[in-house]
């Protein structure tokens, strides 16, 4: 069985911030979407609906439905096989109109094996008040197939849930005075303050006055008054192509599962030393002091200098890591040596359990 190792490595001379829009950084206040639920039946169904022994409400709600149009079915016995109750899920947009599209999803709740090639019945879809705002019906594109024979039974994918592309129709908007609003706040999808700070210095300067104020570092308020815009939509208009230079928290993200490490360019490792196999890895910093011609306007700098070198020996192996040393450097040397996924992994845990790895470490 081949492993497959990845390590994504941003390092400083490749990572340049690159500014981002605001909107892509922020959701604003009221700009936001609802969840919608229903509960449904679907027909048309090839042998593979709800068994009406283990699924008693779904002959309760296609008795109901039959009654609902003229046809008297009580005292009846009916057990077919085409039909299964299913739980209808959606999102309705921010702005969605009277008449517009939505996309929804089907998922059956009982034992039918397969909702392919069904069709949903008009399912009401409601929002978190218990009112109706969209109504779903349509023919389920299923996401699966299963087929079966006497003594064995395959399945690919999921066939029990499906989506119907633009199958529910709004019905109801969702009241909103978002005409009327004073002041916007822009909620950071990361909470940071550097950034924060950033959106809020790069508003103020675009409008030529101090309009914006970080809050915290997740909001920043925005005064419609004090910016002399003609309405909320237009100063969003204006506010979300904005760019900005995100900061991020220095990270390292472990995925057991697939052997991927992500780390990002501000992780930086202290002096540690590990011991793991047969591996000997030694990192040095030596930096360069670099002095000005005499009698010139120059400045004495500090060029980076590192030594790095992984050398393979008999017997068990120590790791030495000197100075405040970039991460991506010693796991490209070890990746380089073919250092196998776990034992990557292993060494990464270990660095972090000895605080000697400067960054938020994240295993899944």
């Amino acid at each position: 069985m081949i492993k497959l190792f990845l390590v994504l490595l941003l390092l400083p001379s490749l990572a340049i911030a690159a500014p981002i829009r605001i909107k892509d950084l922020v959701e604003f206040d009221g700009v936001r979407g609802n969840d919608l639920v229903g509960y449904g039946l679907v027909v048309g169904l090839n042998g593979t609906g709800d068994g009406m022994r283990n699924a008693p409400f779904t002959e309760e709600i296609m008795t109901n439905l039959l009654e609902r149009l003229g046809v008297n079915v009580n005292g009846e016995q009916f057990r077919p096989k085409n039909v299964a109750a299913v739980f209808v899920t959606s999102s309705l947009p921010p702005f969605a109109r009277m008449g517009g599209r939505i996309d929804v999803t089907v998922s059956a709740i009982g034992d039918a094996k397969s909702l392919l090639g069904g069709t949903l019945i008009m399912t009401p879809l409601n929002g978190a008040d218990g009112q109706v705002y969209a109504v779903a019906q349509g023919t389920i594109i299923a996401g699966g197939i299963a087929a079966e024979g006497a003594a064995a039974r395959v399945v690919q994918g999921v066939p029990t849930a499906g989506v119907i592309p633009s199958g529910a129709r709004v019905e109801q908007e969702v009241d909103f005075d978002f005409a009327g609003l004073t002041t916007i706040r822009l909620a950071l999808r990361t909470p940071d303050f550097t950034t924060a700070g950033r959106i809020e210095a790069v508003i103020n300067t675009n409008f030529g006055r101090n309009v914006a104020a970080m809050l915290d570092a997740g909001t920043v308020a925005f005064d419609l008054g004090a910016s002399r815009m003609a309405s909320p939509a237009h100063a969003i208009g204006r506010i979300e192509n904005l760019s900005v230079e995100p900061e991020t928290r220095a990270r390292v993200v472990v995925d057991q599962r697939s052997g991927t490490i992500v780390m990002g360019a501000d992780v930086r490792i202290s002096r540690v030393a590990v011991a793991q196999g047969s591996l000997t890895l030694r990192v040095e910093e030596a930096p360069v002091v670099v002095q000005p011609n005499p009698f010139s306007d120059g400045q004495t700098i500090v060029v980076p200098r590192t030594n790095a070198s992984i050398t393979p020996a008999l017997g068990t192996g120590m790791a030495e890591v000197d100075g405040s040393t970039n991460l991506s450097e010693v796991v490209a040397g070890l990746n380089a040596l073919g250092v196998a996924p776990h034992d990557m992994i292993d060494i990464l845990k270990s660095i972090n359990a000895a605080g000697a790895l400067h960054a938020e470490f994240l295993v899944h």
